[in-house]
């Protein structure tokens, strides 16, 4: 579905909200393991889907285990949360935006994979009732 048509579909059929999680691989690893990049995309994420954001965000490195180790984020918005982790050994983040007010999921995760200059993006959107 395009991103008007989920739009639509969220307004028109009552949904109480819209999900979508994006999957990055190939990431610059400069930028997921700069905790001042991390925190200036949850900003202009938040900007740039015209969210209004509760709070500075919060970015945490932790992660015993080498495979998941790296940067967590969560930046509350008025209308739920911008969330990620960012794994330092293989080069991956894992980002997801709920809002119980409609954004353009793929515009969403084009913006993500062009910040943190992915390679490969997979992402899925769920309307949440």
């Amino acid at each position: 579905m395009s991103d008007d048509a989920i739009m639509a579909r969220y307004k028109n059929d009552g949904e109480w909200g819209l999900m979508v999680s994006v999957d990055l691989g190939g990431c610059d690893p400069k930028k997921i393991t700069s905790k001042d990049v991390i925190t200036k995309f949850a900003i202009e994420l938040a900007d740039y889907i015209n969210m209004k954001r509760y709070g500075d965000p919060i970015v945490v490195r932790f992660g015993e285990n080498d495979k998941v180790a790296g940067y967590s984020l969560v930046q509350l918005i008025e209308t739920s949360q911008i969330s990620g982790h960012f794994a330092d050994s293989t080069d991956r983040a894992f980002i997801d935006v709920f809002s119980c007010r409609e954004f353009p999921p793929k515009k969403t995760a084009e913006f993500c994979k062009n910040y943190f200059g992915a390679k490969t993006m997979e992402y899925a959107i769920a309307f949440r009732n």
